[in-house]
Order: structure tokens, then C-alpha cells, then sequence
């Protein structure tokens, strides 16, 4: 799966967040699980998804959309808020309990 986004937007996002695209894109890249949000209310011209899940320095929130020919373009990232990390800390262990 290939990962692309805007450069001004990470520009943006990396002064706003303090987190590039880059590092974002390292929860995909990681195989690891996250949890899969379906992101209805800013899903009108195409699906966005919210995955919250962890990489290197943290828990992570990444909105992306997924496109047809196996592309995640990422839109935004920031880290995770700590009911953002407990969401996701639940949805691991009940991975792990399957």
C-alpha cells in the first residue's frame, strides 16, 4: 500500500502538530493494529477513516482516505488525545482477548 499527501499540507500539519506525514505514515507502515474509524461527517466528496493507533513517540490519530488504486493519502495527524489513547488501548486488548 503506497502512501502519498500534499507537501504544503504536511508543512501545515508538521507546524501545527508537530507531526509530519512522514511519522504518520509509519502507523501503516508498522503492520501493527490500530482502530478503524469510518469518518461519516467529513465523508462527502470521498470515505475518510481516523485510525488511532500507536508509533515510535506515542499514540497517533491519522485521517486519510483510501483511493482506488491502493493509495492511503493522508490528509491529517496530531497525536492522540488521552481518551483517544484509552479508545485505542481498549480496542488491543480486545484483539488480543480474540
Amino acid at each position: 500500500m503506497r502512501r502519498e499527501w500534499d507537501s504544503a499540507k504536511n508543512a501545515s500539519n508538521r507546524d501545527k502538530h508537530g507531526v509530519s506525514f512522514d511519522e504518520a505514515a509509519e502507523l501503516f507502515r508498522s503492520g501493527g493494529d490500530y482502530l478503524e474509524i469510518f469518518d461519516a461527517a467529513h465523508s462527502v466528496d470521498e470515505d475518510r477513516f481516523i485510525a488511532v493507533g500507536p508509533i515510535g513517540r506515542g499514540v497517533i490519530v491519522v485521517v486519510y482516505t483510501e483511493r482506488d488504486d491502493d493509495v492511503f493519502r493522508i490528509v491529517g495527524a496530531r497525536m492522540a488525545t488521552k481518551s483517544e489513547k484509552r479508545s485505542y488501548e481498549e480496542h488491543a486488548k480486545s484483539i488480543h482477548r480474540r
